[in-house]
């Protein structure tokens, strides 16, 4: 199981195999008082025009008894173990929800937090995947997921840091120098946070970095690469993007992902982020070498400083 800000491609999901093991719990977004499920046109539209005009924006953990209900139909289709793999509990409530929600089920349930999102979590998710496909038991699902996120590196830039303010993902003061000086941010997922990389003064300049940026790390990777470009509002830039990481480093595999609608919502318009995580195959390595004998505890956490 995972929730809606992995960014699962439509490809991916709806391919037979690894899969058709995966459940999504949707993450609402709320745009004035109307309340929206991931994944639909009407959703996209409406998000970016209340993005350009200044709307108030909110999103929200999904309830633990969305989790319950999943849980709960799993355990009736007979399966043995969930593992339920989500986005950074520092960034969301979402991991309290699912452990909360596995006190109670019918069968054990793993969580993982990734400390990640977007891709960066989406790569996880299929890491895992391909580990329950092949039969592994439930500790070593969530140990493949764990090895995939901990070697995954996003990097992103935002036109304005406003939203991120707002939402509460960066503190108050870095949205303050950010707007007045017209900074063009390049930031990082790190130990689950967001965290400033770089300040670069024009859109362009920052858009030439995030590319340097990517290319360094691609080429500090020893192996074969996915390489997530996402975007929101700006698809053609995110294209240059991945035709400039293509001509680079041919050999990685280069996937255009629309932000999910509950990162965007907090990232903004004209968002453009670069996940890159290792191979499958490098992927099943690190798991095997990591010590899974003691998977998460489902206890709970501190309350979720960002959300609601």
């Amino acid at each position: 199981m995972t929730d809606s800000s992995s960014s699962l491609p439509e490809q991916w999901a709806e391919t037979p195999g690894p899969a058709s093991l995966v459940r999504v719990v949707s993450m609402p977004v709320m745009i004035g008082d109307q309340i929206y499920g991931e994944g639909t046109d009407r959703m996209i539209g409406a998000l970016a025009l209340a993005l350009a005009q200044g709307q108030e924006v909110r999103t929200s953990r999904p309830a633990p008894g969305q989790f319950e209900a999943v849980y709960a139909e799993l355990a009736a289709a007979g399966f043995e173990a969930v593992v339920s793999v989500h986005l950074s509990a520092k960034l969301s409530g979402t991991v309290d929800s699912a452990r909360l929600a596995a006190r109670s089920a019918e069968l054990p349930v793993l969580v993982v937090d990734t400390e990640s999102v977007a891709m960066g979590l989406g790569y996880a998710v299929q890491a895992a995947a391909r580990a329950a496909f092949a039969g592994a038991e439930a500790a070593d699902v969530a140990a493949a997921a764990r090895a995939s996120a901990e070697a995954a590196h996003i990097l992103f830039y935002v036109p304005s840091l406003d939203q991120l303010r707002r939402g509460g993902r960066i503190n108050a003061a870095a949205g303050w120098f950010g707007t007045l000086l017209a900074v063009k941010p390049i930031l990082a997922i790190r130990d689950g946070l967001v965290v400033p990389l770089e300040r670069v003064r024009t859109a362009p300049k920052a858009l030439a970095r995030l590319e340097e940026l990517s290319r360094e790390e691609l080429s500090r990777r020893s192996g074969p690469v996915h390489v997530a470009v996402h975007h929101f509002g700006n698809e053609a830039e995110a294209e240059r993007l991945a035709s400039a990481v293509i001509r680079e480093v041919p050999e990685a595999e280069v996937t255009l992902c629309p932000l999910p609608a509950v990162l965007a919502a907090h990232a903004g318009l004209g968002v453009l982020a670069v996940a890159i995580a290792p191979s499958p195959a490098l992927a099943r390595e690190a798991a095997a070498a990591e010590d899974d004998s003691s998977p998460a505890a489902p206890a709970g956490t501190d309350p979720d400083q960002f959300i609601d």
